[in-house]
């Protein structure tokens, strides 16, 4: 259902406590700093579109913070992977946002805002397929780094697989195939959490 600009405002509050509620027993002020810029990134987001050729990327900082958050929250530092992380998922959500963008470029053209898909102009589909292979290098620099296994290779290898097909379908910019190329992202990135997850429980299970 729909509600009132007070009710959002009053949900939005609402939420943030909640948050605080489970940021603050834990005592760390990298973390609540983090928290801040954090809630200015959400809160700055539906802004950006007016100011910003590519919104895509705030996009991707603001969906990814909960990264370096979560380093911070688990120990007590972020390292250079933690932003290499959050770099690749920036990098992942430039790739779905635009096919999304791709969607409404006409009616975005209209209204005035800025989108990717809009910056990028003729080259958006080599844009989006730059952006899936530059997330995908990212997280199998960080898995080699880490020292991950074949299992977690092969789920790369599936996501890379994903991310061609969705070249089949935005090549020829038709809105609903761009629209159905979004909402697959859900499969992409199962497929990289799937060889995360199974590589460590494959590896325990082996080593243990």
């Amino acid at each position: 259902g729909r509600i009132s600009g007070r009710e959002a405002l009053w949900l939005f509050l609402a939420l943030v406590g909640c948050a605080a509620a489970l940021v603050l027993p834990l005592r760390s002020w990298l973390l609540a700093g983090l928290c801040l810029v954090a809630l200015f990134l959400a809160a700055s987001y539906p802004f950006t579109k007016r100011f910003l050729a590519i919104p895509q990327a705030y996009l991707g900082v603001a969906f990814g913070f909960g990264i370096p958050m979560a380093y911070a929250a688990q120990l007590g530092s972020v390292p250079g992977e933690a932003w290499c992380l959050l770099l690749a998922n920036v990098f992942w959500a430039i790739a779905y946002d635009t096919e999304y963008a791709m969607v409404d470029r006409v009616d975005d053209l209209k209204i005035g805002i800025r989108t990717s898909a809009i910056t990028f102009g003729r080259c958006d589909v080599a844009a989006v397929m730059l952006c899936y292979a530059m997330a995908l290098v990212l997280i199998g620099g960080i898995g080699h780094t880490l020292g991950l296994g074949g299992v977690f290779y092969a789920g790369l290898a599936v996501a890379a697989g994903i991310a061609g097909y969705h070249f089949t379908l935005i090549r020829e910019r038709d809105p609903q195939s761009c629209f159905k190329a979004f909402r697959h992202n859900n499969w992409f990135g199962a497929s990289v959490f799937a060889g995360i997850a199974l590589d460590f429980l494959l590896g325990g299970v082996i080593n243990g």
